[in-house]
């Protein structure tokens, strides 16, 4: 199981844009500098986003990236969804009555794996951007007080 660098890329700059949280745009220059993001690979992230309402554009020079709604409202869950992104431990389909090595019946940890994937599942859907920011400001204060 592996979260790819697209859903990976996509939280981060995400996590980004709700820590500014600008009144003026945030352009994927400025995202790409502090999180080391291609801009290629930040526009196509982007679109996909913007795609599922999860942020909007100004267009223009001082253009650039809003959220559509405060941090707290956006689940890690809908932006890894929203990069076509699926977090899978089984090898085979839920409702398949085959298992993931082809035979007829699932494998001995397939309950396992199941189990695991919900686990994941259930935490980037019970974490928003506003948790990512707190957590993130939590652990530059330790490191402050050390």
């Amino acid at each position: 199981m592996k979260l790819t660098s697209k859903g990976r890329y996509a939280v981060m700059a995400m996590a980004d844009l709700a820590k500014i949280n600008a009144n003026q745009p945030t352009s994927l220059t400025e995202i790409s500098l502090r999180q080391g993001i291609s801009i290629s690979f930040l526009e196509q992230i982007f679109s996909k986003l913007k795609k599922s309402n999860l942020v909007y554009s100004l267009r223009g020079p001082t253009g650039g990236y809003f959220l559509s709604r405060s941090a707290s409202e956006i689940k890690i869950s809908s932006i890894i969804n929203a990069v076509n992104e699926q977090i899978k431990t089984v090898g085979c389909k839920k409702e398949s009555k085959k298992g993931c090595t082809g035979k007829s019946t699932k494998c001995i940890t397939h309950a396992l794996w199941d189990d695991l994937e919900n686990h994941i599942n259930n935490f980037f859907d019970s974490n928003t951007l506003k948790d990512i920011i707190y957590r993130s400001k939590t652990k530059e204060q330790k490191e402050l007080n050390k």
